[in-house]
């Protein structure tokens, strides 16, 4: 793992905590479509984690780890806020969100950075930034910080979130209730935490770490043959008689 979390973010999470959701409540775009992050971080480990933990709020997520790749892909992916590394191999974060403002002048953006001396705070905050957080930084404390950002920017509260939907396959998140074309699907508890964390990805393939450590609490590594048994678990329930719905990506993972 990386060390940029602080000590209250432990290697082996609950799996009710195991990625930060800070309310209920997913927060959208005024037209109801997910809100737009763009995560900008030289190290491609943190910017992963960090996007992870977004894509689990519900948000579209893209990375960029230059300055020159996030300022093209702000112009292409036109984000609803930036986090936003300011030491960067190319340009720092300064240039990054001058280039940006051009285009977007009151684009929400959180400085992320090593460097906690306060002349550095206070030159993000000066040069337009919204907010700064130091590493090690909680992944709580990020998404808490950027949900607040896009309330004050206008972000909507969608009025049902509890309820997720990928085609006929509908998962209740509150009441737990799972039915695939209107009929009923009864999954034991780890099936339902597999399932959701699949549902809250769709179209995106996960690997059997990235599954081990989201239902399983295991870091990294091992125990793999758990996560096979359980799709297949899920398969006889989900995908019996029906259309295939959990699929096997070779050497990658599970879509």
């Amino acid at each position: 793992r990386t060390d940029c979390f602080t000590a209250t973010q432990p290697a082996h999470r609950s799996r009710t905590d195991s990625l930060p959701t800070m309310s209920g409540m997913e927060l959208t775009r005024p037209d109801g479509s997910p809100l737009r992050v763009l995560v900008v971080d030289d190290e491609v480990n943190i910017a992963e984690l960090v996007s992870m933990a977004l894509r689990y709020e519900g948000w579209q997520v893209a990375a960029a780890h230059t300055g020159s790749k996030a300022v093209s892909t702000a112009k292409e992916f036109r984000p609803d806020a930036v986090v936003l590394d300011v030491m960067l191999p190319d340009f720092d974060g300064l240039e990054v969100l001058r280039r940006m403002r051009t285009s977007d002048p009151d684009l929400p953006v959180v400085f992320l950075t090593a460097r906690d001396a306060v002349e550095d705070r206070i030159a993000g905050l000066t040069a337009g930034g919204d907010d700064y957080v130091t590493k090690p930084f909680s992944l709580e404390e990020l998404v808490a910080r950027l949900r607040g950002l896009m309330r004050r920017a206008g972000a909507q509260q969608a009025q049902s979130s509890s309820v997720l939907v990928v085609g006929d396959l509908e998962l209740d998140e509150d009441s737990h209730e799972v039915t695939r074309a209107g009929e009923e699907i009864s999954l034991t508890a780890t099936e339902f935490e597999l399932l959701r964390f699949l549902m809250r990805n769709p179209r995106r393939v996960l690997s059997k770490a990235q599954i081990l450590d989201r239902v399983w609490n295991y870091d990294f590594g091992g125990q793999a043959n758990v996560v096979e048994l359980y799709i297949s678990y899920l398969r006889k329930k989900i995908d019996a008689g029906r259309a295939p719905m959990i699929h096997t990506m070779r050497g990658a993972g599970y879509v």
